[in-house]
């Protein structure tokens, strides 16, 4: 269980801290690593959708896509921990302590011990309070037959028995990506969809949610564990609906509508910020658009209908660019991002 729970670690943390290397000078102004470790897991995403989808339409065995996407992470990782340790000495990255805390004010201390228990009973009642909800009857299952056959969606969910290729389904994949986990750690399917992912992605939601309360409290970061408890009891009494996000966060966390609501729209409101405040400041901003890009491929992943969404969100974005900043330009960069998920939802409609 030890080496299993390794595995799972290297996989959800390890790997995708050193593939963020490759974006170690986008994210100023607040703590590198967290940054590192969100971007890093947007790119490992968007490729898995990039090798995912093409194999499940081809009907191409689990097997192969397990081994492409280790080979992705393995070129994605080296190549991200050379460039951070390139930039890191140039820059001094590895003298310069970075701290996620800063000791503002001894109230402001108080403030964080109490972000941190908060979190900390949202993670253990997420483990211990873990029950089969009613979409686990399709998406769990999806997840544990990918493993068990090594074949995708071309089995029925609910009986097991074999069936044509359900390619609406398939091109949104976020269940093969469990798979993948549950493959290589050797732990069961469902304790990854229920415990492992669910731990993860709740901190990864955390981690945006600070990186994103950074830039709003830009020069007030005094007020930035108000800032987080404030969002946790928002989270925790956000059960006024099955279908709010808050509800989603806690309670589906491993379905990938969930990750949408609470990983990639907020990554798209950061990397919003962030490309708007280099824009303004007149700074280069290839590395952002390709960020925002991956991060446009990941909603696909985790949804067809993300491909909408998205676009819609980066189309309002870019008008206020163009409009603003008179940044004609930016219209190509524009229609870059929303090429992915323009033909996802175009097969959605022609496979459906």
């Amino acid at each position: 269980m030890v080496i299993q729970m390794l595995i799972l670690g290297i996989l959800m943390f390890i790997i995708p801290v050193m593939a963020g290397g490759l974006f170690c000078k986008v994210g100023k102004g607040f703590d590198r690593l967290l940054f590192m470790w969100i971007s890093g897991q947007i790119v490992l995403w968007a490729g898995f959708q990039c090798i995912c989808v093409p194999m499940i339409l081809c009907q191409e065995s689990f097997v192969h896509v397990k081994w492409l996407f280790l080979g992705f992470m393995g070129i994605m990782a080296a190549a991200g921990a050379v460039k951070f340790c390139l930039e890191g000495k140039k820059n001094g990255y590895f003298v310069r302590r970075l701290k996620l805390v800063k000791p503002y004010q001894k109230w402001g201390k108080v403030l964080w011990v109490v972000f941190a228990i908060l979190l900390l009973l949202q993670l253990i009642l997420t483990g211990v309070l873990a029950y089969e909800e009613g979409d686990d009857a399709f998406y769990v299952a999806i997840s544990t037959i990918t493993v068990d056959a090594e074949n995708m969606y071309t089995k029925l969910p609910y009986t097991g028995a074999a069936t044509g290729l359900d390619a609406r389904h398939g091109l949104a994949p976020f269940p093969i990506w469990i798979a993948f986990l549950a493959s290589l750690s050797g732990v069961h399917a469902v304790t990854v969809a229920h415990i492992a992912v669910p731990i993860v992605l709740i901190l990864m939601a955390y981690a945006i949610y600070y990186l994103v309360g950074s830039q709003l409290l830009e020069g007030r970061k005094e007020y930035l564990s108000l800032f987080m408890i404030i969002l946790e009891v928002i989270i925790l009494f956000g059960g006024y609906s099955v279908y709010s996000a808050e509800n989603f966060l806690l309670v589906r966390t491993s379905q990938g509508k969930a990750v949408l609501a609470n990983i990639v729209i907020p990554v798209l409101f950061l990397l919003f910020m962030l490309l708007l405040n280099r824009i303004q400041q007149k700074e280069k901003t290839g590395t952002t658009w390709f960020l925002l890009a991956s991060s446009m491929i990941v909603a696909c992943l985790c949804s067809t209908l993300g491909a909408l969404l998205v676009c819609v969100l980066l189309g309002i974005v870019g008008l206020c660019i163009v409009v603003c900043y008179r940044r004609w330009k930016a219209l190509f960069a524009i229609a870059a991002c929303c090429l992915f998920p323009v033909c996802v939802a175009a097969l959605y409609f022609v496979l459906d």
